[in-house]
C-alpha cells in the first residue's frame, strides 16, 4: 500500500476529529465558496447592466445549471462514498474499479443530458418560466453552458467528489477554485470588451463554459496523478469489472443524492413558475435571493462534504464513537454559520441585493422594484438557513453510511410533502410574501423528519454491530 494511502487512512481513523474535519472541510469550503462566486459572478456582472430581464433569464437557467450538480452527484457522491467505505475495509482493488466506473459513468450521463437539453431547449425554457422578454437571453446562456459545456461541467464536479473521498480534498478544492477565479476575470472580458452591448448574457455564458473546461482539464490531470497513490483509476477495463453488488451499493447512495439535488431543482422550478406568474420583477428578485442565500449554504455543504469520507470510513471500519463525534462536530459548526447568516442578512439585506442589480440604469424603475422584492424575500428566507443545514447534514451522513433508502425518503418528503405544497398554498393566501415564507416552513418540518431518520440509522447500525 502506498504511503500516501496510509496517511489518508490515518487521517480518517486516528487524527483528532476537529483537526481531521478541518483538514478535510477547509479546502472543500474554499472550493464551494469560490464555486459559488463562480456561479454568482455571471449574475453580478449581468446586474451591472441594470436589465431586470437579463437577470430574470439567469434565474430561469439556474435550475438547469443545478441539474448539472444533481447528475454529478449520481457518480461523484455515489462512487466517492463507496470508494471511502472500501478503503475502510482495505479493499483497494475494488475501490479502483469503482472509481473508474464512476468517472466514465459521469461522462456518459453528461453527454446524454446535454443532448436532451439541446433537442428540447425552447419548450424547456418556457416551462421553466421564461417569458417572451427573457427567452432569447435564456436560450443563449443555456446553449453555451449546458449543451456545449455540459460534459466538462458535470465531469469536473464528479472528479472533485472522487478525489475528495479518496482523501485529496486539497486537489479537488484547487480544481474547482481555479474555475471560479478564471470566471471572475473572463466574465467582464467577454461581456464588456470582446462582445458588443446587448450580448452580455452570451459573454457570461462563454466565460463560464471556458472556465469549466479549464477546471475540468486540471481535475482530470490531478485525478490521474492521485491514482498513483490512491485507489483512483481511469482505465475503462476496470470499470467493467465492478460487481453487481458494488454497482447496487453505488447507486443506492448516488441515486438518492442526485434526486435530492434534482428535487431541490424541481422546487426551484416551482418557485420560478409561481414568481413569473406575478411578474418578471418578482422572478428577478427571487433569482437574486436564491443566489445570495447560497453563501451560508455553500459553507455548510463544504463542511458536510469534508465530513462525508470520515463518517464513511469509520462507519465501514466499525468505529462507532468516532463516527458520531464527527457527525456532532460537523453539525455544530454548520449551525454556527447559519445563525451568523441570519443576523447578517436581516440587518444588511438591501446592500446584499444591490450587489446584483444596479438601480442607476435607464430602466431604474423596474430595477428599484426588483430590489424591493429581493430585500423582502431575503429577510424572510434567511431564517431557513439553520434547518437547511440540518437537512444537508443529515443527508450527507446517511449517504456516508450507505443508507440510500433513508436518503431517498428524506428527499421526497422534504420537497414533495412539505416545501412544494407549502409554496403553492402560502402563495395562494399571502402572495409573494407567502412564496418566500414557504422555504423556512418547509425546511423546518423536513429537518424534524431528517433528525428522526438519522437517529434511527445510527441506532440500527449499533444494534446490528455494524459499527
Amino acid at each position: 500500500m502506498a504511503k500516501e494511502t496510509i496517511d489518508k487512512q490515518k487521517l480518517f481513523a486516528e487524527t483528532p476529529v476537529p483537526q481531521a474535519l478541518r483538514i478535510m472541510a477547509i479546502p472543500t469550503i474554499i472550493s464551494q465558496v469560490i464555486n459559488l462566486v463562480y456561479n454568482m459572478v455571471d449574475a453580478f456582472f449581468i446586474g451591472r447592466t441594470g436589465n431586470s430581464y437579463m437577470m430574470a433569464a439567469t434565474s430561469v437557467t439556474l435550475t438547469m445549471v443545478m441539474m448539472n450538480v444533481a447528475l454529478s452527484n449520481l457518480f461523484g457522491i455515489g462512487g466517492g462514498s463507496l470508494v471511502a467505505r472500501l478503503m475502510g475495509v482495505q479493499k483497494e482493488k475494488e475501490a479502483k474499479a469503482v472509481s473508474s466506473f464512476s468517472f466514465w459513468g459521469a461522462v456518459c450521463i453528461a453527454a446524454l443530458y446535454s443532448a436532451l437539453i439541446g433537442l428540447f431547449l425552447t419548450p424547456i425554457l418556457k416551462f421553466l418560466g421564461a417569458s417572451e422578454a427573457t427567452l432569447g437571453y435564456a436560450q443563449s446562456y443555456a446553449l453555451i453552458v449546458i449543451v456545449i459545456g455540459g460534459i466538462p461541467s458535470i465531469l469536473s464536479l464528479a472528479a472533485a467528489h472522487l478525489l475528495r473521498n479518496a482523501g485529496f480534498s486539497g486537489k479537488a478544492s484547487t480544481g474547482l477554485s481555479m474555475g471560479g477565479i478564471l470566471n471572475c476575470f473572463l466574465d467582464p472580458l467577454f461581456m464588456f470588451v470582446l462582445l458588443p452591448k446587448g450580448m452580455e448574457v452570451t459573454g457570461a455564458a462563454i466565460a463560464t463554459a471556458l472556465s469549466n473546461a479549464i477546471a475540468c482539464a486540471y481535475l482530470v490531470f490531478a485525478y490521474v496523478k492521485a491514482g498513483k497513490q490512491a485507489p483512483l483509476s481511469l482505465v475503462p477495463k476496470l470499470a467493467l469489472t465492478v460487481k453487481a453488488e458494488e454497482r447496487k451499493s453505488l447507486f443506492a447512495v448516488g441515486i438518492p443524492s442526485a434526486l435530492l439535488t434534482g428535487l431541490f431543482d424541481l422546487a426551484n422550478i416551482c418557485v420560478n413558475i409561481i414568481a413569473s406568474s406575478h411578474s418578471d420583477m418578482v422572478l428577478a428578485g427571487m433569482g437574486i435571493v436564491m443566489k445570495v442565500e447560497r453563501i451560508p449554504n455553500a459553507v455548510n455543504i463544504g463542511i458536510c462534504q469534508g465530513m462525508l469520507p470520515i463518517v464513511a470510513y469509520n462507519y465501514a471500519s466499525g468505529n462507532h464513537e468516532r463516527m458520531k463525534e464527527t457527525i456532532r462536530t460537523g453539525r455544530n459548526a454548520g449551525l454556527f454559520i447559519s445563525c451568523c447568516s441570519i443576523v447578517l442578512f436581516t440587518l444588511m439585506a438591501d446592500p446584499f441585493v444591490r450587489l446584483f442589480l444596479s438601480t442607476k440604469s435607464q430602466d431604474a424603475e423596474a430595477a428599484l422594484l426588483t430590489v424591493g422584492y429581493a430585500s423582502l424575500f431575503l429577510r424572510i428566507r434567511c431564517f431557513a438557513s439553520p434547518v437547511q443545514l440540518i437537512n444537508y447534514h443529515t443527508s450527507y451522513c446517511m449517504q456516508a453510511m450507505g443508507k440510500g433508502r433513508a436518503t431517498l425518503l428524506h428527499a421526497f418528503v422534504r420537497e414533495l410533502v412539505f416545501y412544494i405544497p407549502l409554496m403553492f398554498m402560502l402563495d395562494h393566501f399571502l402572495g409573494e410574501k407567502g412564496l418566500a415564507m414557504a422555504l423556512p416552513a418547509g425546511e423546518g418540518l423536513a429537518a424534524i423528519f431528517a433528525l428522526y431518520l438519522l437517529h434511527r440509522a445510527i441506532k440500527e447500525s449499533a444494534v446490528q454491530n455494524v459499527l
